[in-house]
C-alpha cells in the first residue's frame, strides 16, 4: 500500500480547502522584538515586525531572563537528566513550583512540559480517578482540555460558552453526590473574550464542583502581581486549580498548575503525562523564574502593552476595519474566508514586512477565519500606524467590506 499517497491525498484536500499550515521561518533577535528576519522563498532574509507573537510582553528578550539563564546554564549544564522522579528535580525546578505556587495564592504547584500537556494530563487525571466523575467544559475550551477529558474518559457535558445559567442547569440535572469537574479559560485565545469567573464560581459552588480554570492567556498580564484574571478580580482562591503556561508572557517554555498541597501530589502520584516524562531543563526553569519574579514586581509591561492594544483598535475602528470587540489584549481583525485569509497574510509579509499568522479552521470554526493581532508594549506607535495603513491598502485593493464608525 502506498502510505504517502494516502498522506498527501488529505494534504491537498487541506490545501483546496485554503487550510494548510505553513511555517514562516522567522529569525528572532535578542533585543529587536518584535523585530525578526524572515527567511523566504525569494532572496535573502527580511526584516519583518512580527504581529501575531504569544510572547505578549516580550519577556522572552528581557536582559534579566537571559542573564538567569546564561548563569543556570554555567551551574547546571544543559538538560534535566531523567523524569522529576529519577533524578530530574534540579533546586531550580523546586524553586520555580514555589514561586507559582505564590503567583496564585496556592499550597503548592506541579510543573510540566508544555501548557497542552498541563491540561491534558491533569484533567484526564481527575476525570479517571474520581469516581464516577463528570467534567463539565466549556463549548469553547482549548484543544488540549478537550483532549484531556476525552483521554480521562469520564462522562462529559458542554456548556454554552460562558453561561454561568447553562452551566446551573447542568450541574442541576446530575446526581449530587457524583464528583463534578467545571472545566473553563479566563481569556479565549482567539475571540479574546474573558469568562464571568465569579458567576461560574457562584455556580460551581453552589453544586460543591471542582473549579479548574485555564489561564494560559492572562498570566503575566493581568493582576497587580500578573497572577491573571483570577487574581485582577480577587478570585484566586475561590478556584481549585489554576493551570498556566510558561511559554506565553512568561516568554520560556512550560506548563504548570497550582492548586492544594494534595491535589497537586495526587497528580504528581498518578498522572502518566507527568510521571514518564523528562524534566524540563533547569535553564528553562531559572528563566521563569526570573521572569515571574520580575513581573510580579513591574506594571510598566502590563500598562505599555494596554495602552498600544487601545492605540491600535482606535486606528483601526478609523479606517473601518472590522475586529471583534473583547476586554482583552487580543485583536482579531476579521476576514471570513480562508483562501482571502491567508492571501492577505501573504501579502502583508511579502510587500510590507509585517507578520501576522492567518488563523483558519479547524483553530476557528469555518466562515470565522481571521487575522489575530496581539500587541507589545514593544509595538511603538509607528509601528501600529504602518499596520493599520497597509491594512487598509488592502482593504480597498481587495474591496472587502468596511464599517462605519459608530457616531
Amino acid at each position: 500500500m502506498n502510505f504517502d499517497a494516502l498522506f498527501d491525498q488529505q494534504l491537498d484536500q487541506l490545501r483546496e480547502a485554503g487550510n494548510y499550515r505553513y511555517f514562516a521561518d522567522l529569525e528572532r533577535e535578542a533585543g529587536h522584538f518584535p523585530k525578526a528576519r524572515h527567511h523566504g522563498a525569494s532572496g535573502g532574509p527580511k526584516d519583518v515586525t512580527v504581529w501575531c507573537s504569544n510572547d505578549y510582553l516580550g519577556q522572552g528578550q528581557n536582559p534579566m531572563v537571559l542573564e538567569a539563564m546564561q548563569a543556570a546554564l554555567a551551574h547546571y549544564g544543559a538538560g534535566a537528566g531523567g523524569t522529576r522522579n529519577i533524578s530530574g528535580t534540579t533546586h531550580a525546578h523546586v524553586e520555580l513550583e514555589r514561586e507559582l505556587a505564590d503567583w496564585h495564592g496556592k499550597e503548592a504547584a506541579l510543573l510540566f512540559s508544555s501548557g497542552y500537556v498541563s491540561n491534558w494530563t491533569t484533567l484526564s487525571t481527575l476525570g479517571a480517578r474520581l469516581p464516577n466523575a463528570v467534567i463539565l467544559s466549556d463549548e469553547m475550551n482549548h484543544a488540549s482540555m478537550i483532549e484531556g477529558v476525552r483521554h480521562s474518559r469520564a462522562e462529559k457535558i458542554i456548556w454554552k460558552h460562558n453561561d454561568a445559567d447553562d452551566l446551573d442547569r447542568k450541574l442541576a440535572a446530575l446526581d449530587p453526590t457524583r464528583p463534578k469537574i467545571v472545566a473553563f479559560e479566563s481569556v479565549y485565545s482567539m475571540d479574546g473574550d474573558i469568562a464571568p469567573i465569579d458567576e461560574i464560581c457562584d455556580v460551581a459552588e453552589k453544586h460543591g464542583a471542582l473549579t479548574y480554570l485555564d489561564e494560559v492567556h492572562a498570566v503575566g498580564l493581568y493582576g497587580p502581581r500578573g497572577g491573571g484574571v483570577a487574581e485582577e478580580r480577587g478570585l484566586m482562591e475561590r478556584l481549585t486549580v489554576i493551570e498556566g503556561t510558561l511559554g506565553k508572557a512568561v516568554g520560556v517554555m512550560g506548563g504548570y498548575i497550582a492548586a492544594s498541597a494534595s491535589l497537586c501530589d495526587f497528580i504528581r502520584s498518578f498522572a502518566s503525562g507527568f510521571i514518564f516524562t523528562t524534566a524540563l531543563p533547569p535553564v528553562l526553569a531559572a528563566g521563569a523564574t526570573a521572569s515571574i519574579r520580575y513581573l510580579k514586581e513591574s506594571g510598566a509591561e502590563r500598562q505599555g502593552q494596554r495602552e498600544q492594544v487601545a492605540y491600535l483598535r482606535r486606528k483601526l475602528d478609523l479606517a473601518g476595519i472590522p475586529h471583534m470587540a473583547n476586554e482583552s489584549h487580543i485583536v482579531p481583525v476579521m476576514i471570513g474566508d480562508a483562501e482571502k485569509c491567508r492571501r492577505l497574510s501573504d501579502w502583508l509579509l511579502e510587500h510590507h514586512g509585517i507578520y501576522v499568522q492567518p488563523i483558519n479552521y479547524p483553530t476557528v470554526p469555518r466562515g470565522t477565519e481571521r487575522l489575530r493581532f496581539t500587541p507589545s508594549p514593544f509595538h511603538t506607535r509607528a509601528h501600529i500606524d504602518a499596520l493599520v495603513g497597509a491594512l487598509s491598502e488592502l482593504w480597498s485593493q481587495c474591496a472587502l467590506a468596511r464599517v462605519e464608525q459608530a457616531a
